[in-house]
């Protein structure tokens, strides 16, 4: 915001009300390769305080299923569960088989394997696209 001098001073306190604070310094552009990879991350702690409304939202039957989580080992488990989700500490692992319960990866690749394929498809697609126009240009 130009002019921050004394006479400007109160215009900040207005748009800090409006925008919040990430108006003002440095935002910074970063690009795909630079950005964080962000994980979503649940405890065995969490997990137990929050164990009916987990099985309501995600599972049945002392079955849960997190396929976005890493499950983390902090916390205690008492209950027998079955945790399907993408990856798990060891520690958390071997907590919740000491409970009694199985801990199971959900595999996520052949979702990424779908998309590999549907890519090639695609570039065969523009290939044959490109022949026919050749093909008609020389004719």
């Amino acid at each position: 915001m130009a002019g921050t001098g004394k006479r400007a001073d109160h215009k900040k306190s207005l748009v800090i009300k409006l925008y919040g604070n990430n108006y003002f310094g440095k935002q910074g552009i970063t690009s795909k390769s630079t950005q964080k990879k962000r994980v979503n991350v649940i405890n065995l702690g969490d997990i137990e305080k929050n164990f009916n409304s987990l099985i309501k939202k995600y599972g049945k039957n002392k079955e849960i299923e997190l396929k976005e989580y890493k499950i983390l080992g902090e916390g205690e488990i008492k209950e027998a569960l079955t945790i399907k989700a993408k990856a798990f500490s060891e520690i958390a692992k071997q907590k919740i088989e000491k409970a009694g319960g199985n801990a199971i990866l959900v595999k996520i690749k052949e979702e990424i394997k779908k998309k590999e394929v549907n890519k090639e498809e695609k570039t065969e697609i523009k290939k044959e696209k490109v022949v026919r126009e050749i093909k008609k240009k020389i004719k």
